[in-house]
């Protein structure tokens, strides 16, 4: 529904089309006059005073389109332009209702806060990977990301380029330009390239069929799945030789005997009473030197994940 038929105004105001018909409607908001200063403030004088909603009717008719503009900013998400039109057109009526005159600023001007705060709330909703943006700063990355993608891809002619993920030095700029972590932008920037599975049959046949996702999904490529993978990887190398340089020399012989090497034979490295001997203590002793290791390990890989 159109915030022309939300509200009760009189003709020309209320001759708006629906959202169904979207180039009629653009059309039909491009049309419609702009206020002056003047009237502007006598309008939102008369809707704070008076409660005059035959006022609230111009201001918000008169800024229509402004929503359309500020909404093609946002078609790239996969959202139909009208849905994020409808959203923003929300947005400005919140606007229209707690704007002051007095306050020495246009309405266009404290419109597009609401707009933008609107149509974000609606993106972050809807998009396909829940959760994508929990915090200011990484609806700042969700929203900056692939502008930023763009501008740094420009001036790269090659299309392998520019299907490439972002480089080691991107990152960086990207992370520092956003002031996020590093991390943030590659976890990021894997959810947004994380593509649509189809999750139902897509065949009105009444025999028996099967959703797509039931023989084509690659769990390989799940963005979650792809953010697992890479910590667990880095845990599996730069983490294990973090553990491994809090333990004293003799401690982390022994772990990398007993958990890191393996013989030509397979069949591992040093036993217990192997380097009991070596060491002159017992095997047991070699044991609970073991455990010891184990926990700063398991603490040290706990903190730096």
């Amino acid at each position: 529904m159109s915030a022309a038929s939300a509200i009760a105004v009189r003709d020309p105001w209320a001759l708006v089309p629906s959202l169904g018909n979207l180039d009629a409607y653009i059309s039909a908001v491009n049309r419609l006059p702009l206020l002056t200063t003047e009237e502007e403030s006598s309008a939102a004088r008369s809707l704070r005073d008076k409660g005059d909603l035959e006022a609230a009717g111009r201001l918000v008719l008169s800024h229509l389109r402004l929503v359309v503009s500020i909404s093609r900013q946002y078609v790239g998400y996969g959202l139909p332009q009208g849905d994020l039109i409808q959203e923003g057109n929300v947005g400005l009526m919140k606007a229209v209702k707690r704007f002051d005159p007095d306050q020495g600023v246009r309405l266009v001007s404290y419109a597009m806060h609401w707009i933008k705060a609107e149509i974000h709330e609606y993106i972050l909703k809807n998009w396909r990977m829940v959760k994508v943006a929990t915090t200011k700063a990484q609806r700042k990355l969700f929203f900056n990301l692939r502008s930023m993608k763009h501008q740094l891809k420009a001036g790269q002619a090659d299309d392998a380029t520019h299907r490439a993920t972002l480089t080691e030095a991107e990152v960086a700029h990207v992370a520092r330009e956003l002031n996020v972590k590093r991390e943030e932008v590659l976890e990021m920037e894997t959810r947004l390239s994380g593509g649509d599975v189809a999750l139902e049959p897509q065949t009105d046949d009444d025999g028996e069929s099967f959703a797509p996702i039931a023989y084509l999904a690659d769990d390989s490529q799940e963005p979650t799945r792809v953010i697992e993978a890479r910590s667990r990887d880095s845990l599996a190398g730069d983490g294990i030789q973090r553990a491994l340089e809090v333990l004293d020399p003799r401690s982390r012989r022994i772990v990398e005997e007993r958990w890191l090497k393996v013989n030509d034979d397979t069949s591992g490295g040093m036993t217990l009473h192997e380097l009991a001997a070596e060491y002159g203590v017992s095997a047991e002793r070699i044991r609970q030197i073991e455990v010891a290791a184990m926990k700063k390990m398991k603490k040290a890989l706990t903190e730096a994940a």
